[in-house]
């Protein structure tokens, strides 16, 4: 029998709850001899795979590229969770929604730069109006909160997850 595989995405985030993943330490180890871990951007595979059993997704859904990938990886996911503070209610790229995109583009493109003051054409993402949480766009099937989640409730969650027990984030706390 084949292992379970294992995922993690990166949406409109720090990066925090990928490093709190790192923290797991060599627990992290001992998960990837229980499970395959096939796409993160902590590892080098540059295409989404047509089947993930389980996929962390951090960051809120803030881009037309955001857009695109959390459709691709709920259709291709069996189980997905919203890892973080940005994924579960949008936390900090959502609060840009009160502002506005052009309003935001203005002032940071035009008012605070000091040379080469124009709106950014290609390299910057195409922003939708809101940054939303995850399960606004797609279904979630497991919330961990945290901002970051702790190492030890992330450990626990997915030691659950690959032993076939329902996960218990009970223990999530919200903020450092």
């Amino acid at each position: 029998m084949s292992k379970p595989t294992l995922a993690t995405v990166w949406l409109d985030g720090c990066s925090g709850c990928h490093m709190s993943l790192l923290d797991t330490d060599e627990r992290l180890l001992e998960l990837t001899e229980r499970a395959d871990l096939v796409y993160s951007p902590i590892v080098d595979t540059k295409e989404f795979p047509e089947h993930v059993d389980v996929c962390l997704v951090e960051g809120a859904v803030s881009s037309e590229e955001d857009l695109h990938k959390i459709k691709m990886v709920r259709e291709r996911t069996t189980t997905l969770i919203a890892f973080g503070d940005c994924a579960v209610t949008s936390n900090v790229p959502g609060m840009r929604n009160p502002i506005g995109v052009p309003p935001l583009f203005e002032r940071a493109y035009i008012e605070n730069a000091t040379t080469n003051k124009q709106l950014p054409s290609s390299v910057v993402p195409r922003l939708l109006p809101t940054a939303r949480p995850v399960h606004r766009v797609v279904k979630v099937d497991v919330f961990l909160p945290g901002c970051p989640p702790d190492a030890d409730l992330i450990y626990n969650m997915l030691d659950d997850l690959l032993a076939g027990r329902v996960p218990n984030v009970a223990g999530a706390r919200f903020g450092r």
